[in-house]
């Protein structure tokens, strides 16, 4: 019997619909592809070691991912990503909106590596007023709640404070802890100066709680922008006390109304109208890198700008490209500066308030303002046309916007050609010189006591601190910094060589290219002694000798004169004392010192204080430490006795005594 011809071209797979030819994925997943819904939602890709790779929305989901796995993206970064999925989530959504704002969610908590994604774990700060029967300012970062008055958020501490030194000179609020403030017996120097109206001794100072509310009132008023209206009323109540002749309070009202006054002239850049509370946002991109500068408005006053710098902005871009030649997308593809300020806006409001107007360098996505509008329960309006004093307010955000990028950008030129500069003089071979990872050992004790090791890491061309590791070195002779250095090598890499073959069977049974988890370069701060003992153990591990190099101090000891020692054999090298490469390891040794004192510093003060240690051995609670203390004056008398005198202690038996005295000896 004749086949019956095949509806589909024969190099399209009947089941799926998709290529053959690019078909380097599972049968199971275009198989979810092609089963996917014609309706909005979200989608993260997965790659073999389960991170999530990329996460988009889209309205027709069908349409979108199928896109990805329909074409052939040869080399692009794409096509490197598409080639790394091998697990696909899905989540239907009701609208574009809400698969907006899941998307920025997800990427928020999720960092996916080809998202442009924003990286800012600091909370902003709040100018707080407690509600009090004399309620105090103060500086407050963290949850707000409806007890107390929140005002905010500032986009940084500087401008809180800046706000609460204005809110003295004027209204005279209280700033002191409640525990100070409950037990003062006369007004402390800010009521000298008057920057405080005393309320803590009413009968001095002579404010009553009638009257601090009042100027608590005025405060919160003059934070909400209400600066006319507390000006009106400090003047009617000048004039009433005029008229009462009360001239004393008449002075010093018309004392606030001048401050107040040359507070509102100092402000350049002071609103008008409704503009109370704006954000006003800028964004730069240049030379693959992006800032967003965010200048903040609450009140009426400009409190100043704070500046982001997303990562991964050209994979988001090209994966942008792709989500834009969809079948059937009219929409013309964004430019960057498009995209970063939509992710900005996107992530940044996600867990941050937003005011009721953004002002933006370009236009942004309507349906990005429509689901910002949705989720603040008040309607958004953002306007990237500005004019009168939102045109300067905008001009002053380009211009930081600028000025902070390109600064970045010089740090950055300068930072990898200094790590250039140490690839050269150390021979190493990279294709990558951002990829390059250095670790360094240093070990701190004084006179063999609280020995600590220390391990800090450098890597894309800047200490990342938190990747330091201390280590506590037990079990050696005092002093012996050879056996330190032995013990946190053998640590460190006995622990990574293990790691690494296990992933080297993974990726030899996946058919994929194994990644290791060692350094390219291994710092020890030391000469020839500690290079042989960091070359025995890595002998005894199997790594390579190469990596080890180490820092011995030149002649003198003096800083600029330092000599590389390798392990593998070669002469010492001598970089110079102008060299940037021998500057960027002085810096990276410098850091493992400071790292490691720092430790063994607070290791040894708690041994010498010897609250905790006294504490830790079994038997001993907080009343058998204090008599134990109290009868030997301290931890060092306490040490000195022996099992006998221990035994003298109230409560301490002479099992416990033999027991204290093995665990201080």
């Amino acid at each position: 019997m004749q086949d019956l011809p095949s509806q589909f071209p024969p190099n399209i797979d009947e089941i799926t619909g998709l290529p053959i030819s690019a078909k380097p994925h599972s049968d199971a997943l275009l198989a979810e592809v092609a089963a996917l819904p014609s309706l909005p939602g979200v989608y993260r890709y997965f790659d073999a070691n389960d991170e999530l790779l990329y996460v988009g929305k889209a309205i027709h989901l069908k349409r979108r991912v199928s896109s990805y796995f329909q074409k052939d993206h040869g080399g692009t970064r794409t096509g490197h990503m598409v080639s790394k999925i091998v697990r696909m989530e899905t989540t239907v959504v009701r609208s574009e909106a809400e698969a907006l704002l899941l998307e920025n969610n997800l990427i928020k908590t999720l960092n996916p590596k080809y998202n442009i994604l924003f990286r800012d774990d600091k909370s902003y700060p709040y100018l707080k007023i407690t509600s009090q029967a004399f309620p105090r300012m103060a500086y407050y970062r963290g949850a707000v709640d409806k007890k107390h008055s929140y005002f905010g958020p500032y986009p940084n501490g500087w401008a809180v404070k800046e706000s609460i030194l204005l809110l003295q000179k004027v209204f005279m609020l209280r700033t002191c802890e409640d525990s100070v403030f409950a037990n003062r017996t006369r007004p402390c120097l800010l009521y000298q100066i008057k920057r405080c109206s005393g309320p803590c001794v009413p009968s001095l100072s002579k404010i009553t709680p009638l009257a601090y509310a009042a100027d608590v009132q005025h405060a919160q008023q003059f934070l909400r922008g209400e600066t006319q209206l507390v000006m009106q009323t400090l003047e009617a109540q000048m004039m009433a006390c005029s008229d009462q002749l009360e001239f004393e309070m008449a002075a010093e009202l018309r004392d606030r109304i001048a401050a107040l006054s040359n507070i509102l002239h100092q402000q350049a850049v002071e609103t008008t109208g409704s503009d109370k509370d704006v954000d006003i946002l800028a964004v730069k991109v240049q030379g693959g890198k992006a800032c967003v500068n965010l200048a903040m408005v609450r009140g009426g006053r400009h409190l100043g700008d704070r500046q982001y710098f997303p990562v991964h902005v050209e994979d988001a871009v090209s994966m942008q490209r792709v989500e834009g030649e969809v079948e059937g997308d009219s929409v013309e593809p964004k430019s960057v500066d498009v995209l970063v300020l939509e992710a900005f806006i996107a992530q940044h409001y996600i867990h941050v308030p937003i005011p009721v107007a953004l002002i933006t360098s370009v236009e942004i996505d309507k349906n990005l303002v429509k689901a910002l509008s949705e989720q603040a329960g008040f309607k958004v309006s953002a306007v990237h046309n500005p004019r009168e004093q939102r045109r300067i307010w905008l001009e002053m955000a380009q211009n930081n916007a600028n000025i902070q990028l390109t600064r970045l950008l010089s740090e950055e030129g300068s930072q990898q050609a200094r790590t250039r500069t140490l690839v050269e003089a150390l021979e190493l071979v990279t294709d990558d010189i951002d990829a390059l990872r250095i670790e360094c050992f240093d070990i701190s004790h004084t006179a063999g006591e609280a020995t600590q090791a220390s391990c800090v890491v450098f890597h894309h061309h800047k200490m990342q601190s938190a990747e330091y590791r201390r280590y506590n070195i037990e079990g050696i002779t005092g002093g012996d910094d050879y056996a330190a250095m032995r013990q946190v090598l053998e640590r460190r890499y006995s622990k990574i060589v293990e790691a690494d073959n296990m992933a080297k069977k993974a990726a030899e049974e996946a058919g994929t290219e194994p990644k290791s988890l060692m350094p390219q370069v291994v710092l020890i701060d030391g000469g020839k002694g500690q290079i042989s003992t960091a070359k025995e153990v890595f002998e005894r591990l199997g790594l390579d000798l190469a990596l080890l190099v180490g820092v011995e101090k030149g002649e003198g000891r003096k800083v600029g004169l330092e000599e590389l020692v390798f392990a593998d054999g070669r002469e010492k090298v001598y970089l110079g004392k102008d060299s940037s490469a021998l500057m960027l390891i002085a810096q990276i040794r410098d850091e493992a010192h400071r790292f490691a004192i720092t430790g063994m510093r607070a290791k040894r003060a708690k041994v010498r204080v010897g609250g905790s240690k006294i504490e830790d051995i079994p038997g001993i609670g907080p009343k058998r430490r204090a008599k134990l203390l109290q009868r030997f004056g301290g931890i060092r008398g306490v040490a000195m006795a022996s099992a006998e005198d221990l035994a003298t202690v109230e409560g301490v038996s002479k099992e416990l005594a033999e027991t204290i005295y093995r665990a201080l000896h």
